[in-house]
């Protein structure tokens, strides 16, 4: 061409064979590019196979050298009502520990290496998960191993007595590390929902760490450890090639502790009570140093939401972030929630507080989205008042401009984390073992775009009808009682002034 032509007297610096050809003109003798382009959507959704014995096999593709696929079972600290209360705590730290191939968790790990993997356990309220992520060749070896580790596990006596050291000092370390939220998550539940179901200790009591044997392991796991409770899940493979897997190392496997039925399954539904749980703890010397951080007090107050199977789930997780918050010493701008409700209304408000973050848990049958608040051990009484204050506004107007801002906060912060491939093994597990499907995110885009004003006034009004939760740490001297508390959040009308009578 003649734009070519004009280029061709010019000369160019670091041209190499061609320093007369203009940037925008193909190379002479180069093949023409061919670009990747957007093939059938089909191809990219979540692909689920259910196995003869039940077991479902879910992948999602995601270009990439390595994959991370895991197997998740319906198994967690809810459904110990009829055992002793740790034993999820337990298989999480006996995973990936000797099995029925592997003498050793060495030999695992010197396994894992050769395909440049890593290896993780991790145990919730209603689910555990063991994953690996490693290179998409060694599948095959992956699924082995994963199959191995789940159901031939060899539980050997000096494993058990390790891990019984490992969660003594996991629960010594808890009770004195200057972040309380993990206890605090836990008093909550236990205040929400006393003595059932995700109410139920997460952790281990220091008590039945000598009473869990193999046995009384072996108990549990056959009745939970079934095919029809879990989920092969994968990111990065072929759907058929992990399929092929499944069927070679996890269909008609006879597991450690035999094929007879254990006990009969906990299919008990979540019961939301409300209530308080306090802890009275000397918080003066949680860190010292030339920097201590100062005596604090801290409360937790919650409200029963809604399951994540529920159509409101979508709005409560908008009002989370609209609520949003964090620790008064947070870095950041807009980014990182500088303009949620709980920066702009408390902590900018209320220099004294040194924490406002908003929370909210949901489960397969209920859900809890609740305000973790510290601040100095005389300010309590104020701090509670703030707070039930917050929960009452949320009932009030929202405004369009915030809440627009809360929903584009969370679909960005949805998009981001599903960068991660980890992120996305997690959420097709959870979402199939659920469900047996799972929404895509620009379904979950568009289903959190069509939340209105009206939406989060609904689901708030139905929040405030149920008694609160709450979870106090520290030194309680000025909290308030739970009949104020109580008092407070059932205010129909939402007026101030009450509050203030209330607490004074």
């Amino acid at each position: 061409s003649r734009r070519c032509g004009l280029a061709a007297g010019r000369s160019y610096s670091g041209g190499g064979a061609y320093p007369s050809v203009s940037l925008t003109c193909p190379l002479p003798g180069v093949p023409k590019a061919v670009f990747a382009a957007a093939e059938s959507r089909e191809r990219f959704e979540t692909r689920v196979t259910v196995l003869e014995n039940g077991l479902r096999v879910a992948s999602q593709n995601k270009f990439g050298q390595f994959c991370t696929v895991g197997i998740l079972v319906n198994s967690g600290s809810r459904h110990e009502a009829k055992y002793l209360s740790g034993i999820s705590h337990f298989l999480e730290k006996l995973a990936f520990s000797s099995t029925a191939q592997f003498g050793s968790k060495d030999e695992i790990l010197l396994t894992l290496e050769k395909h440049g993997g890593i290896c993780d356990c991790q145990a919730s309220r209603d689910t555990i998960m063991y994953a690996v992520s490693a290179d998409a060749r060694g599948l095959d070896t992956v699924v082995n191993l994963l199959a191995d580790v789940t159901l031939q596990p060899r539980l050997s006596d000096e494993e058990i007595e390790m891990t019984r050291m490992a969660i003594r000092f996991e629960l010594e370390d808890l009770n004195m590390r200057p972040d309380p939220e993990p206890l605090l998550t836990e008093m909550i539940h236990a205040a929400a929902f006393r003595d059932n179901t995700v109410g139920l200790n997460r952790f281990c009591p220091v008590e039945n760490t000598a009473k869990i044997t193999r046995d009384v392991l072996h108990s549990y796991l056959s009745s939970y450890y079934t095919p029809d409770r879990m989920v092969l899940a994968g990111v990065g493979i072929e759907h058929e090639h992990l399929v092929q897997c499944a069927r070679k190392y996890l269909l008609g496997v006879e597991p450690v502790w035999g094929s007879g039925q254990g006990r009969a399954l906990d299919r008990s539904v979540a019961q939301y009570t409300g209530g308080i749980v306090k802890v009275e703890k000397d918080m003066s010397d949680v860190s010292l140093g030339p920097t201590p951080i100062p005596e604090l007090t801290h409360i937790m107050i919650g409200l029963e939401s809604c399951s994540f199977l529920e159509d409101d789930f979508i709005p409560f997780a908008v009002l989370n972030m609209m609520m949003g918050g964090g620790g008064s010493f947070s870095a950041g701008g807009p980014g990182k929630g500088m303009f949620t409700r709980l920066y702009l209304n408390v902590l900018n408000r209320h220099h004294w507080m040194y924490n406002a973050t908003s929370y909210h848990h949901s489960y397969e049958d209920t859900g809890l989205l609740c305000i973790h608040a510290s601040a100095d051990p005389k300010q309590v009484r104020e701090m509670v008042e703030i707070i039930t204050r917050e929960f009452i506004l949320m009932a009030g107007a929202v405004g369009e401009v915030e809440l627009e801002r809360a929903k584009t906060q969370l679909k960005s912060m949805l998009m981001m984390n599903l960068e991660s491939r980890p992120v996305i093994f997690e959420d097709v597990g959870r979402q199939v073992l659920a469900t047996n499907t799972r929404k895509l995110p620009h379904e979950l885009c568009a289903l959190i775009s069509q939340v209105k004003p009206a939406d989060i006034k609904r689901v708030v009004t139905k929040m405030l009808h149920k008694k609160p939760a709450v979870a106090a740490l520290g030194d309680l001297t000025d909290l308030p009682s739970y009949e104020h508390i109580q008092a407070a959040l059932s205010s129909k009308d939402g007026r101030l002034p009450r509050l203030y009578r209330l607490f004074r």
